[in-house]
């Protein structure tokens, strides 16, 4: 029986795993997006003035780590595209089955709380920590992948830890260049990535060779997963800090609620299997809950069609800012939901935002229609707002935003130089 050992690292089973990187990070940016949402916003929403100032800096500092998320996924993008291939940018639909990430990671949809809060914790804790999961994220049972490696078939690695997982590709990355040398290894059009010309995203760094390629996975291992405790800022230190403050609060005020009541992983189709889910019927907060996951699908196919066009091309950039502007839209559109009800077959929760992906998000071909369709599709979105609400000051900040990445999309001339 042969051992993982024996099998050389290929470059088809790295990106692989880049893929699972790329999906595993876009898992991360979700939930804590979704947590955030659900926050209150001040004494009006019920908070006392020592609360509404924490519960603000709580919300600040989550969306914060889910922008770093989405630095760690440029960063994965970048080391796709540096080894010839092409980025990622699906997912699964939440909530992902237990056993899906080898390393037993539960993954949903679910307000902020204390189990959601040290759920958090334990999927950014360093190698070593005790830190447990929070309660409702245990697996009911410990899985593991494929027990004898495949040889030309990637199957993915097993992993405790996140930090373990991107150790593992810091491992493979060197085996792969020793195999075939730093240039081979490395032959991707650098124009192709993102970089500091197209977004101000830390993790969107040139990746050319080994050594900047290990950079930033370390850098996506120091800042958040696997950090060291001891790391001032990261992820695992942020959560920490917030939970401290959160029973500081609970322990002055037993009735303190921070968030509102939103869906556990909420659906907008009826499921074949609706155990864990909260089918959505409010109209409303459907109509609200549709758009922001319209939005967010043209936020990743933008992002798709920035890493298919190389740089200087001014769609890279323009594609690029569109697709962070959305990002904005999205925000507003989740607090939104988070504040709907959800329907009379669940009165005891609200509705929000639930990230539904398509089967495919990649770029559409890049030849002169691409522009035209993502600008009819911002158009559409456009459109759906407009029958909204416009008197929500959520709702008209969200028009705005579509109005102006319309108008760029339009407008931007092709001609870098022009």
């Amino acid at each position: 029986m042969t051992k993982e050992s024996d099998h050389p690292v290929t470059r088809e089973g790295l990106l692989h795993a880049l893929y699972e990187a790329a999906e595993l990070e876009q898992n991360l940016m979700c939930t804590y997006l979704y947590a955030a949402f659900s926050l209150k916003d001040g004494e009006a929403e019920g908070l006392r003035p020592e609360e509404a100032e924490a519960v603000t800096r709580w919300r600040h500092a989550i969306i914060a780590v889910a922008v770093d998320e989405m630095g760690h996924l440029a960063a994965v993008w970048n080391i796709t595209s540096s080894l010839g291939g092409a980025p990622r940018f699906g997912r699964t639909n939440f909530p992902l089955e237990a056993g899906y990430l080898p390393a037993n990671i539960v993954v949903k949809l679910a307000p902020f709380s204390a189990e959601v809060l040290q759920h958090f914790i334990y999927l950014e804790r360093p190698d070593g920590s005790n830190e447990p999961d929070g309660e409702g994220f245990v697996p009911s049972e410990a899985t593991v992948r494929t027990p004898a490696p495949l040889r030309l078939t990637p199957t993915g690695y097993d992993y405790a830890t996140i930090g373990d997982f991107y150790q593992r590709l810091e491992t493979d990355l060197h085996s792969l260049v020793d195999r075939l040398g730093e240039r081979e290894v490395f032959c991707g059009d650098p124009a192709l990535q993102l970089g500091a010309p197209e977004t101000w995203l830390k993790g969107a760094t040139a990746v050319t060779d080994l050594d900047s390629a290990l950079a930033a996975l370390t850098e996506i291992v120091v800042e958040g997963e696997g950090a060291p405790e001891h790391r001032e800022n990261s992820h695992f230190a942020r959560f920490l800090a917030i939970r401290d403050e959160f029973r500081q609060f609970k322990a002055a005020n037993p009735d303190f609620a921070p968030a509102h009541p939103a869906a556990i992983n909420p659906v907008l189709r009826k499921p074949p299997h609706p155990e864990g889910k909260v089918w959505l019927e409010n109209l409303e907060a459907i109509a609200t809950v549709d758009v922001a996951n319209a939005i967010y699908v043209l936020a990743l196919r933008l992002l798709a069609g920035a890493y298919a066009v190389p740089r200087p091309d001014a769609r890279k950039a323009l594609y690029t800012s569109c697709a962070v502007a959305l990002m904005h839209a999205i925000d507003a559109m989740g607090a939104r939901a988070a504040r709907l009800p959800a329907g009379p077959s669940n009165p005891e929760c609200n509705a929000g935002v639930s990230f539904t992906a398509l089967r495919e998000a990649s770029a559409l071909p890049q030849g002169p229609s691409a522009r035209a369709l993502y600008a009819e599709r911002m158009d559409e979105l456009l459109a759906a707002i407009d029958a909204m609400d416009t008197e929500d000051p959520k709702i008209s900040h969200v028009g705005q935003i579509l109005q102006r990445q319309a108008e760029s999309l339009r407008s931007t001339p092709d001609d870098p130089a022009a």
